[in-house]
């Protein structure tokens, strides 16, 4: 799988932005720590998704008013900018990369120490666009080893997005966190219905709406009415 596979995948925005929500949303029910997947309404002027291993892989979508940004960092990864003793982008990644996202290569999040770019594969979609993007004429490395099963780039890391993501949450999140998963709720979920406690207790007995509502609310996740 290479960045061109998760392009012609990825859902539309709209699905796109309720699957990141709903992941963020699961995530914070089942285990309520460090996030493994994140959303926040309040990303500068935007909105991001945002994915973290702990281990040094990641990815960030930014929902902006006119466009969508995805960067994903894949630490072993042979198209990593640390390869390189100048620490330069693999050759084509941002090609044709619209000047409207141009910003985005200057977010701090999204850099090293010293506020270089530093990502293994870029995707965006402008307002209007048909179809998701990538840089253009990407030569990939040969294939030398499993890439942990995230392909050369680390693009597969984003495939939970792309096809049936209630099985596919179901079965990260029984064998991250070792537990039986409602799958009924994570549909529930993943449908962008309302919460409610009922939900939340199904997939986890500790939790209550009351202890989650603000999160929630920062997500952006529906909360039905009491």
């Amino acid at each position: 799988m290479t960045v061109y596979d998760v392009a012609a995948r990825l859902p539309n925005v709209d699905l796109l932005r309720q699957r990141c929500r709903a992941l963020a949303v699961l995530e914070r029910i089942i285990d309520g720590g460090e996030p493994y997947y994140d959303y926040t309404v309040a990303w500068g002027d935007d909105e991001a998704a945002l994915m973290g291993n702990g281990s040094g892989d990641e990815w960030a979508i930014v929902f902006a008013a006119d466009a969508v940004f995805i960067r994903v960092f894949h630490h072993e990864s042979a198209m990593s900018p640390y390869r390189d003793p100048d620490q330069e982008l693999w050759p084509g990644l941002l090609d044709g990369l619209p000047a409207s996202l141009q910003p985005q290569l200057e977010e701090p999040a999204f850099g090293d120490e010293t506020g270089q770019f530093i990502a293994t594969a870029v995707l965006w979609r402008l307002t209007g666009d048909d179809r998701w993007q990538a840089g253009e004429g990407i030569d990939f490395p040969p294939r030398t080893g499993s890439y942990d099963g995230f392909g050369p780039d680390g693009s597969g890391m984003l495939d939970i997005l792309c096809d049936d993501i209630v099985d596919r949450f179901v079965e990260f999140a029984t064998d991250y966190y070792e537990t039986e998963v409602d799958r009924a709720a994570v549909e529930h979920i993943v449908a962008h219905r309302p919460l409610t406690d009922d939900m939340i207790r199904r997939l986890n007995p500790r939790s209550a709406l009351t202890d989650l509502r603000d999160d929630i609310a920062a997500i952006g996740y529906p909360i039905a009415e009491r």
